[in-house]
């Protein structure tokens, strides 16, 4: 039983709970309705993110209306994000999304600049760090998202001449 664990139920009956592994994990960003290829587009462009995969919606009503991509995958500082069209599918009804990502890099004022030039809008003028001592720029997407630029923790003596013990 390498997969399975026994519990006890509460009325004296024994179940079989079989553990869950998970394989990865894939946060998923919800967009405007139509808006997937122009958010994969800025995505390329600001962060230089790569298109993985992608899914169509089948042509429509009509045979004269083209299928319009309606989720697709990308690569971005070796994470894969899903990039989703709002619909019944996508399991979310907001219009737009709300998660912040944090995104590493030793040139932070670069970052920005080069979001901003993709079409981004600067939230926070780059800055040092008052705990860590990192710089710290922070922009929101064209479709709503805040991605926080940091560079990397710089480790102080005591934690670079830390022991395991």
């Amino acid at each position: 039983m390498a997969q399975e664990d026994v519990a006890a139920a509460a009325n004296g009956a024994t179940v079989v709970e079989k553990s869950v592994t998970f394989t990865s994990y894939k946060p998923q960003l919800v967009v405007e309705a139509q808006k997937v290829g122009e958010a994969v587009a800025f995505y390329k462009a600001a962060f230089d993110a790569t298109e993985t995969g992608h899914s169509l919606y089948p042509k429509r009503k009509a045979d004269q209306e083209l299928p319009h991509l309606v989720s697709a995958e990308i690569k971005l500082a070796g994470a894969t994000i899903v990039v989703s069209d709002v619909s019944v599918h996508s399991g979310a009804n907001a219009k737009t999304g709300t998660m912040s990502a944090l995104l590493e890099t030793d040139d932070v004022e670069a970052a920005v600049a080069k979001a901003v030039a993709a079409g981004a809008v600067k939230v926070e003028e780059v800055s040092e760090g008052e705990a860590d001592g990192g710089v710290k720029g922070k922009v929101t997407d064209p479709f709503g998202f805040t991605w926080i630029f940091v560079s990397p923790a710089e480790k102080s003596d005591k934690e670079e001449n830390k022991e395991v013990v």
